[in-house]
């Protein structure tokens, strides 16, 4: 599949998968946190249901498109055709943006995006996408899953009558295309770049200019010098968007998205009304979504990664130690910032913080140990 045909199949969005996720002190909250919410007693088995998801990506948009395909099959299969979900892309049905509210307000049953997308009208959204400098994606999903993430996320959508439900997650991003070699933290200041996202905020404290580009207008900035770099997601979906022909240098780690969970949403008094093992069906797919998005980004990311550096016309860059350490102290401050003022956005983001401190060193112990034994 070649850029302009990528393009054509999937206008990418605005808000792109940017994207385009502590051990419990209870020795059951594991076990707790595998339920979504109690389950209904309504016991019918005749009754079919017939649901609608709405998208902030496109249509069979690769691996964030097609996972909600993939959902919606699965739950088809497992409940015997009694819940049948049709699947809408961004702007078939409602705009991108506006999944959140569509849900929401009940006009549709379900909803698929990014959480960091809402963060206009829930300040605490962003920390279950990604954080910079913060979890990667297995730490994420353990914090969601096994501590206490997803009872927060629950108590941050309820207001809305949303339930949230994992989405899956791209891993880890690459930090981003760059027309200039980046050198030191001069070569940041007056930097235009297109980052949305917490990140973004990050690089305008840097002293450059974050952009919020539509995904199909990123290669056609880039090439005319609107903008000096971007970030997208890794290499997979950045060589499908031609970038590696425009701007030479690709520059890791990801620091302002180390994980980009994304979600599943469903109008909370809609999903009460289901059949309790209708409503079991839909937290098994979502789960079999979370390990199946992984997976295929590990894949198409190395695959294109290797096809990337074989090409020969990239230059792989780490971005300079003086670069992180200042983007570092930055996030703090944008971070800090978030929180002030709002209760929901300090609750989540001490719980995020303390996981994270809590199993950074056992990482640091056995991935972290095993990565530098297998390079020698």
């Amino acid at each position: 599949m070649n850029r302009k045909t990528f393009i054509q199949k999937s206008t990418l969005l605005a808000f792109g998968a940017s994207s385009l996720l502590a051990c419990s002190n209870d020795n059951n909250k594991s076990q707790t946190n595998t339920t979504v919410i109690a389950p209904n007693i309504h016991t019918s088995k005749s009754k079919k249901y017939r649901w609608k998801m709405v998208t902030s990506f496109p249509p069979n948009f690769p691996i964030l498109g097609e996972s909600a395909n993939l959902f919606a099959d699965w739950v088809k299969i497992l409940t015997d055709g009694r819940l049948d979900i049709k699947v809408y892309g961004a702007g078939e049905l409602v705009p991108a943006l506006e999944v959140f509210d569509a849900v929401s307000s009940g006009t549709v049953e379900m909803g698929n995006g990014t959480s960091f997308y809402w963060s206009g009208k829930l300040a605490a959204a962003p920390f279950f996408t990604a954080v910079p400098f913060g979890m990667n994606a297995q730490q994420m999903q353990s914090w969601l899953i096994s501590g206490d993430g997803y009872d927060l996320w629950k108590e941050a959508y309820a207001p809305f009558d949303l339930i949230p439900f994992l989405g899956g997650s791209t891993g880890v991003q690459m930090g981003g295309w760059f027309r200039k070699e980046i050198n030191s933290l001069a070569d940041i200041k007056g930097l235009k770049m297109r980052m949305p996202g917490l990140g973004g905020k990050v690089l305008q404290k840097a002293g450059a200019t974050a952009m919020t580009t539509a995904g199909s207008e990123i290669y056609t900035n880039l090439e005319k010098g609107v903008i000096d770099a971007t970030e997208w997601v890794g290499p997979y979906h950045d060589y499908l968007m031609g970038f590696h022909k425009i701007a030479p240098y690709y520059y890791s780690p990801g620091w302002h998205e180390p994980s980009g969970q994304t979600e599943f949403t469903i109008h909370k008094p809609t999903y009460e009304s289901l059949p309790a093992d209708l409503q079991e069906a839909l937290f098994t797919a979502s789960m079999r979504i979370q390990a199946w998005m992984i997976g295929e980004f590990d894949r198409l990311n190395s695959l294109y990664l290797a096809k990337i550096l074989q090409e020969g016309k990239v230059k792989l860059r780490t971005f300079p130690k003086e670069v992180l350490d200042q983007f570092r102290v930055l996030s703090k401050e944008v971070l800090e910032e978030v929180i002030e003022g709002d209760e929901m956005s300090r609750k989540v983001y001490e719980s995020y913080r303390a996981f994270q401190k809590l199993s950074n060193p056992w990482y640091d112990l056995t991935e972290g140990a095993y990565q530098k034994l297998i390079k020698g």
